[in-house]
Formats: structure tokens, C-alpha cells, sequence
């Protein structure tokens, strides 16, 4: 089971995830990219200027840099499906 962590950082939020691929966080973040994605309202979107992927499979990171909150990830994390495909 994937388990997530959302923190607010000076530059936006930062979000660790554990007991996941490397390659799952890319691919929500490049279907985001791309505007695939459902699990973000465009508002969100629209707020989010960078996203960047670090880490290695078990434990990656996500840093999103934008006025978004901590409440409009967790929400959309939730709505993932890339994350929630169980």
C-alpha cells in the first residue's frame, strides 16, 4: 500500500511517498503535464509553475512549486488514479 505524506514548503508542497515505484510518481506527473489527468481542477493546475520528481522506488518525493495548499493536493491525491488503481 502506497503511503503519502503532504507538507507546505516555502516554494509550494512537498509530498513523500513510500512503498511506491519510481516510475508510477513519473507517470502521474507527466500525466499531469500533459493535462491527463482528472484528479487536479484546473484552478490547481493553473497554480502548480514546477514539478520535479526525486528519489528511487520505496521512497520518491514530489515537489510542486505554486501557491497551492496542502488541502488541494491531498484532495487530488485521493482522486488519483494512477495512485488509487487497487
Amino acid at each position: 500500500m502506497i503511503k503519502k505524506s503532504v507538507q507546505t514548503t516555502q516554494t509550494g508542497v512537498k509530498i513523500d511517498f513510500k512503498n511506491v515505484k519510481l516510475e508510477t510518481i513519473t507517470t502521474m506527473v507527466q500525466n499531469c503535464a500533459e493535462g491527463k489527468c482528472e484528479c487536479m481542477s484546473d484552478e490547481t493546475k493553473k497554480k502548480i509553475q514546477n514539478m520535479q520528481v526525486m528519489g528511487q522506488d520505496g521512497e520518491v518525493e514530489l515537489h510542486l512549486e505554486g501557491e497551492v495548499s496542502k488541502e488541494e493536493i491531498e484532495a487530488a491525491l485521493q482522486r488519483s488514479k494512477v495512485l488509487n488503481k487497487d
